[in-house]
């Protein structure tokens, strides 16, 4: 008989929601390009317009707003490669904002983030003022945090920046599905979206671009976008994350799975006393848990939950096969020792609480080994 497996990794993907499979085979029956006037080209065209509305609605911005790109990666590195003088970024980002950062040719300035993980407003207004002549200037700053599960203050941040003349992005990215987002309400001008985190097919994303903000193809080509990005557009990609928009409305509130993510956290706690919850004293996704234990290694126990059938990551899905402490837990100076130890676990709306009983019957056995090794 198989072992159910549990999966707890929704931070690295979510699984593909019905709605979307089912908008996405739909849609690979459509024979038509987009930028085609004939019929079967007009049939491909409102697919793709029907996705841009949901996915619009979904973050409160207007479908001329919406871009779809291949991803998060790309919509990053499109808002990033912008010929930016300088960008101010805290060092708590995701790696593709960092390396977009560091590939744009922009003076880059590091926002310090306090213990928590969260940046001030009085911090990102003294690192602006430090900075002196900045010309064309950008923040970004992600909106959730994908190890920690840390928010910031993206609207009051953002109020900041452009105060000073800045243009603001925001990697929603790990926020999408999870907490509310009113993209007209925050006064950003660009945000990163994926597809596969909120239930949606992977290799999809958009970038939403505030009317008025002139931005220049990371991609040139036939023009599709409305000129802002081009290569003809993955349709049944592009239908599936408008279902999973669609569908995420019912489920943008998953406060439903806080009281599982803090049980979890009380359990390890209980069970492994010098255990740290990482972000613990600042506002969180409900669903997400980095849980580090000193004179342990992330990739030793993240390989013992596997072999426990329970899937769980340590740190960014996107650079797990890196060696070292995260950078997000340096950044907020966590020490390394307890760093080297860390684990995210996040949780999803179909988490049950079976699946918390087995990851504590996992950890206690690991908790046990270690106790005897010690």
């Amino acid at each position: 008989m198989t072992r159910q497996r549990v999966y707890l990794d929704y931070n690295a993907t979510a699984p593909l929601r019905p709605a979307a499979r089912a908008a996405f085979v739909a849609a690979l029956d459509c024979v038509g390009n987009p930028s085609s006037v004939h019929g079967d080209g007009r049939v491909a065209r409102s697919l793709v317009e029907d996705a841009r509305r949901d996915v619009a609605r979904f973050v409160n911005a207007k479908s001329s707003e919406v871009v779809f790109t291949s991803g998060a990666t790309e919509s990053n590195a499109s808002a990033l490669g912008q010929g930016w003088d300088t960008i101010f970024v805290p060092g708590t980002e995701h790696v593709s904002v960092l390396a977009s950062a560091a590939a744009s040719g922009a003076r880059v300035v590091t926002v310090p983030v306090g213990s928590s993980g969260r940046v001030s407003g009085e911090s990102l207004a003294q690192a602006i003022a430090a900075a002196g002549p900045v010309g064309r200037a950008l923040l970004t700053v992600q909106m959730a945090n994908n190890e920690t599960g840390v928010l910031q203050d993206v609207a009051r941040l953002a109020e900041i920046a452009r105060g000073a003349g800045l243009t603001v992005h925001s990697d929603a990215v790990q926020a999408s599905g999870r907490i509310e987002i009113n993209f007209a309400a925050l006064g950003i001008d660009l945000m990163s979206l994926s597809a596969h985190k909120m239930g949606g097919p992977k290799g999809v994303g958009a970038l939403v671009i505030r009317d008025g903000v002139n931005v220049k193809p990371l991609l040139a080509g036939g023009g599709q976008e409305r000129r802002r990005r081009g290569g003809t557009e993955n349709i049944a990609a592009i239908a599936g994350f408008g279902a999973a928009a669609r569908d995420a409305r019912d489920l943008v509130s998953v406060t439903s799975v806080k009281s599982l993510r803090d049980g979890l956290e009380r359990h390890i706690l209980a069970l492994t006393p010098q255990a740290v919850v990482i972000g613990a004293d600042a506002e969180r996704l409900a669903n997400t848990a980095c849980v580090a234990l000193a004179g342990t290694q992330s990739e030793t126990l993240v390989i013992k939950l596997d072999l426990a059938g329970v899937s769980v990551s340590a740190g960014s899905a996107c650079s797990s096969g890196k060696v070292g402490a995260s950078h997000v837990l340096a950044a907020m100076q966590v020490p390394e020792a307890l760093a080297a130890g860390a684990v995210r676990i996040s949780l999803g709306p179909d988490t049950t609480d079976d699946d918390i009983a087995a990851f504590l019957t996992a950890w206690s056995g690991i908790a046990a080994r270690i106790g005897k090794a010690a």
